[in-house]
């Protein structure tokens, strides 16, 4: 069975940093897609970044362009995602999620991710 377990959610000022982890256990496939989506109450849930761990395509919803950036470390079951330059509408809670067969290409924010985290809260205050 898959887990995914967020961390790194915070409070922070408008215009500060934070790095988000996430952690994937019992994953056995060696390829993935690993993406992180937003949800802020009264909203829809958005995509905000995606990487395939496989070919190493990146993939960023416009908004966080050139703020946002998601990485991977040595192993595949773990992802960040590096925030700067954060504003009040950056606030939410942050998932994490997984897609078995890798990304999708310029459909991979739209394509089904198999397993999800709890989230974890960030809060961007003005």
């Amino acid at each position: 069975q898959v887990h995914v377990r967020e961390s790194g959610g915070d409070s922070v000022q408008a215009g500060g940093s934070l790095t988000l982890s996430c952690e994937v256990f019992g994953y056995t496939h060696n390829r993935a897609c690993m993406g992180w989506f937003r949800q802020a109450p009264g909203r829809e849930r958005e995509a905000v970044a995606a990487l395939d761990t496989y070919t190493g395509s990146l993939y960023y919803t416009d908004s966080v362009k050139g703020r946002f950036t998601i990485f991977q470390k040595n192993i595949v079951s773990a992802v960040y995602l590096d925030m700067s330059s954060l504003r009040p509408d950056d606030g939410a809670t942050y998932f994490c999620a997984v897609r078995d067969r890798g990304c999708a290409g310029q459909s991979t924010f739209r394509a089904q991710f198999n397993h999800w985290g709890q989230g974890t809260q960030v809060t961007v205050s003005s």
